[in-house]
């Protein structure tokens, strides 16, 4: 009776106030609170691109309706108890956040919010009471809450033009950015939906924009990991070669994430599958065989005392992790003779090189270390001087 109660309150509730909304509009006294109402409405239908052009016509003409759509939105997000109210809420700021550029003062106004607890997207306190199934919708709507959240704060993963280069601060960047897109993939794969809720419409259209979005997130984390592993080997310091491999050894565990998801949406509905793109995997034997290369290589340098120790690393772990399906899986990468029962990393090392000419000059031969490239089929080199591809 008094989850009865609570649904009925809580429609009425919501009607009341799209009514005013309406009769504002009708008599001139239309603001951007109206708008947010009118586009929030409790019913099942699509969010309007109408009320998208018009609240991007107030900012741009206006820019104090900046600061009052997030007052707007606090106060519409933070009240409602309906599922689909706080869906298009967060909807509605998607599409804003999608059409606005970084240092434009719409998102300027929300971050002050954001920072100052008037508008809270993690964590989120919504939760469900007017539904069959409120524990579904209340999960996804906080998980998506948690993805606009981290969407909101820093917008790195947009392509940017120009290939990246190899100084050091470029490095430290791109290795920066990366982890940032590997943490909004997992806000994105957290958005599945689970139960009555994969089958409805409107959560389904809230999963094509999520959807869209990790496209261009996974096509700039795809040019970006292929540039950290050709630079892998030129890291400064025993801490930045530590967490490129970080990064690239969760690249491996989230691509298979990443594929299943995908396969998933695909089976729903959600978007064409012509718009998917092609996951790469990356082997996981590739990553044992990065591990030795870099614990062999820094244990070379251990000369100089400035810097941890290979075997107190997290690389010392990695071999317990990978390779768990089977015992093919535990083979190594590179195959010695038979009669090598303890393969140490010189060994892997010195089977890895190959020894080439320098292409009718009289120097010296030189040595490059050559490492798997999922993403385009090829080898890389260690050799900054040298061509990646064979």
């Amino acid at each position: 009776m008094t989850k009865s109660f609570q649904q009925a309150f809580n429609a009425l509730k919501e009607h009341t106030c799209l009514s005013y909304a309406k009769i504002a509009t009708m008599g001139g006294l239309c603001n951007v609170d109206h708008i947010i109402v009118k586009a929030t409405a409790p019913n099942s239908s699509p969010l309007s691109d109408k009320y998208v052009h018009q609240l991007l016509r107030l900012f741009a003409i206006s820019p104090p309706c900046c600061r009052a759509f997030s007052l707007g939105f606090a106060r519409r997000f933070g009240k409602t108890r309906s599922w689909r109210v706080a869906l298009k809420c967060l909807l509605l700021l998607h599409r804003l956040l999608r059409s606005s550029p970084e240092d434009s003062l719409f998102r300027t106004e929300l971050l002050i919010n954001r920072s100052n607890g008037s508008i809270s997207l993690y964590p989120c306190n919504f939760r469900d009471v007017s539904s069959s199934d409120p524990e579904s919708f209340t999960v996804f709507i906080r998980s998506y809450a948690r993805l606009l959240d981290e969407i909101s704060n820093e917008d790195n993963h947009r392509a940017r033009p120009g290939p990246p280069d190899n100084s050091p601060e470029e490095i430290g960047r791109v290795l920066e950015v990366l982890e940032q897109i590997q943490s909004l993939i997992d806000r994105v794969i957290e958005c599945k939906p689970t139960g009555v809720t994969a089958r409805n419409f409107l959560i389904q259209t809230a999963m094509k924009h999520i959807i869209r979005d990790s496209f261009v997130c996974y096509t700039v984390f795809k040019n970006d990991i292929v540039f950290l592993l050709e630079n892998m080997f030129q890291m400064p310091t025993y801490q930045c070669c530590i967490s490129a491999f970080s990064v690239y050894k969760k690249a491996a565990l989230q691509a298979d994430q990443l594929y299943e998801f995908y396969q998933w949406c695909k089976l729903m509905g959600v978007c064409g599958c012509y718009e998917y793109p092609f996951v790469d995997r990356i082997p996981l034997l590739q990553i044992q065989a990065l591990e030795s290369f870099i614990n062999g290589m820094w244990e070379i340098k251990d000369d100089d005392g400035d810097h941890q120790s290979p075997s107190s690393s997290p690389l010392s772990s990695t071999a317990e992790k990978v390779g768990d399906e089977g015992e093919e899986e535990r083979q190594p990468l590179i195959k010695l003779n038979d009669d090598d029962d303890d393969d140490s990393w010189e060994d892997i090392l010195e089977a890895s090189v190959i020894n080439f000419s320098s292409h009718g000059s009289d120097e010296k031969d030189e040595w490059r270390i050559q490492v798997y490239n999922p993403f385009d089929g090829k080898y890389v080199s260690s050799d900054p001087n040298y061509p990646w591809g064979l």
